[in-house]
């Protein structure tokens, strides 16, 4: 049956049927011919210019197929570079946007079986980088460019200079901290390590109980002036107020001899109060009384 004319009913209908994608197993490469159904692709391969034009490819396959490979593979990292840049993205769906055009060079016609195949071969190659997940495979163009590589060499080299910066100042405030410790500890001893011990007075409150008497007068010296807790007794007197400058006859001058003779005699006094004996109570008398019999007593015996 002839092929309808241009422009017939019969033309445009053969195109609104064949309108879109159609099976990729109805397809013919060489003849870049899509077929609707199985029966129309059977009738399409008996065909005399089917038969010829698989008479020119049989004669160098090899190179056809390398061809078709090419092109394939160029075709597709086009549309990945272009669409996705370097981001990562799965596969099929790159694969699905390249296929999405009717006249695409289709993948049977090529050298590689499956996709996950093209995609391995991609990694390989180093064209993209190519993980195997669970949800399929995913791919990331590698852009090697001689701009980008240019790019890429000046933010390396702008990163190792501020690498070095960071480690220069890291460096300069190390040395500075040593320094620091090293005149730390040589001002201060080696005993500075451990606490500084406290300074000042210490009382136990529990034991020792410290009366403080203001009294104008100083209290006679008895032994009940000093009031004592454990034996330790603490005895403070009222100083007396100065004599006031301003009142004082400049021309009086105090008489250094008398206040000598004074203070001697007072001292004197002290110490004589101080040496007297102390009042004995009734055992104590009657225990002296009683060695002073045993004294004469044997004194006696001696003159006999």
């Amino acid at each position: 049956m002839p092929r309808a004319e241009a422009g017939t009913p019969k033309a445009i209908a053969n195109a609104m049927k064949s309108k879109g994608l159609q099976r990729l197993r109805w397809y013919c490469q060489v003849c870049q011919k899509q077929c609707r159904d199985e029966n129309g692709f059977k009738c399409h391969a008996a065909s005399e210019s089917h038969l010829r034009q698989m008479l020119v490819v049989g004669e160098s396959a090899g190179r056809h197929i390398s061809d078709f490979s090419s092109q394939f593979q160029s075709e597709f990292v086009a549309l990945l570079s272009r669409r996705f840049g370097t981001r990562r993205v799965r596969a099929n769906q790159v694969y699905q946007e390249y296929i999405q055009d009717k006249h695409h060079l289709h993948m049977n016609s090529t050298r590689w079986v499956t996709l996950s195949e093209f995609v391995k071969h991609l990694g390989r190659t180093g064209i993209a980088r190519v993980d195997d997940t669970e949800k399929g495979w995913f791919i990331a163009w590698i852009d090697n460019s001689p701009k980008a590589l240019a790019k890429a060499e000046a933010s390396m080299k702008k990163d190792r200079q501020t690498t070095s910066d960071e480690q220069r100042e890291r460096m300069l405030i190390a040395e500075q901290i040593e320094r620091a410790a090293a005149e730390t500890s040589t001002s201060t001893p080696s005993s500075s390590t451990t606490p500084p011990a406290e300074e000042g007075l210490k009382r136990d409150e529990v034991t020792e109980k410290v009366v403080l008497s203001f009294s104008a007068k100083p209290p006679a010296p008895t032994p009940a002036s000093a009031i004592s807790t454990n034996g330790v007794g603490l005895k403070m007197n009222a100083l007396k107020p100065a004599l006031n400058p301003l009142k004082a006859n400049p021309l009086k001058r105090p008489n250094v001899f008398k206040t000598a003779g004074t203070s001697s005699s007072s001292a004197a006094q002290e110490v004589s109060e101080k040496k007297r004996p102390l009042p004995l109570s009734a055992a104590e008398r009657l225990i002296v009384e009683e060695q002073e019999r045993k004294r004469r007593k044997m004194d006696r015996e001696g003159l006999a």
